[in-house]
């Protein structure tokens, strides 16, 4: 347990991979994908709420949604630039940005579950929370698991 815990929160960060590579380019992807995601839910007129959720914007108080989704998408981005950082720069914290991304998806989860919303249809990030969760969980695993052999 002390092995994992000095491995998600190493006492020096540094560039140095702990486990197998995949995580690290799968990292990458991820990063690239949810800085343009967030770009969108700030930049976009609707913020994506109508135009990519299908929400009904036309009632009032969509304005409010159309902010949410823009402090959303804000969110995004920092969230993003950090795992850019430890891509570029504290490649040992890996492991961490896993573990960040799969609390994230749950609580995210928890929070549709606990406030539900009515959508025209189902949007992209709910479909892709139930592939990227095991996905998610099997690159922390393979983030923590030694290099070594072949990957």
């Amino acid at each position: 347990m002390k092995k994992l815990f000095e491995t998600l929160l190493p006492a020096r960060i540094d560039n140095t991979l702990p486990g197998r590579k995949l995580p690290f380019y799968f990292l990458v992807a991820y990063a690239l994908l949810s800085a343009a995601r967030s770009l969108v839910h700030l930049l976009a007129p609707d913020g994506g709420a109508g135009s990519i959720a299908g929400m009904d914007l036309s009632m009032t108080g969509a304005d409010g949604i159309i902010f949410a989704f823009a402090l959303w998408g804000s969110a995004q981005l920092l969230l993003a630039l950090i795992q850019l950082l430890v891509v570029i720069r504290y490649r040992a914290l890996v492991p961490l940005m896993y573990l960040l991304i799969i609390l994230e998806i749950l609580l995210r989860q928890l929070v549709g579950r606990m406030r539900p919303v009515t959508f025209a249809h189902t949007p992209p990030g709910a479909i892709g929370n139930h592939i990227l969760l095991p996905l998610a969980a099997l690159m922390l695993v393979l983030s923590l698991w030694p290099a070594g052999g072949r990957e």
